[in-house]
């Protein structure tokens, strides 16, 4: 699993007919002190994220283990929003306190 942040949505009218149904939006990798680290990529939405909303997502054949994705082409799919983590100990980050 990997740590990001939602930053946009993408909109797709015209798509493979397994993708129909299907919310994408755009994230990017984040680190535990909420810079960003990675690329965007596009990941399918399972759980119903929001902009802004740091998640974790999974890559490749991983992606297609949830109820919304299985066995169709998507390589990065949302699985969770966060609602805290912390690193030894201390508190990184609380959903809705820094948002």
């Amino acid at each position: 699993m990997i740590l990001g942040r939602v930053v946009g949505t993408l909109v797709s009218t015209r798509k493979e007919s397994e993708l129909e149904g299907l919310k994408m939006l755009l994230v990017r990798e984040i680190d535990a002190s909420l810079s960003e680290v990675g690329k965007i990529v596009v990941c399918v939405d399972a759980v119903g994220a929001g902009e802004g909303e740091v998640v974790l997502y999974a890559a490749g054949s991983s992606a297609r283990q949830t109820k919304a994705t299985q066995n169709r082409p998507v390589d990065h799919v949302i699985m969770a929003i966060v609602d805290q983590f912390e690193v030894s100990g201390r508190v990184c980050y609380t959903k809705g306190r820094d948002d």
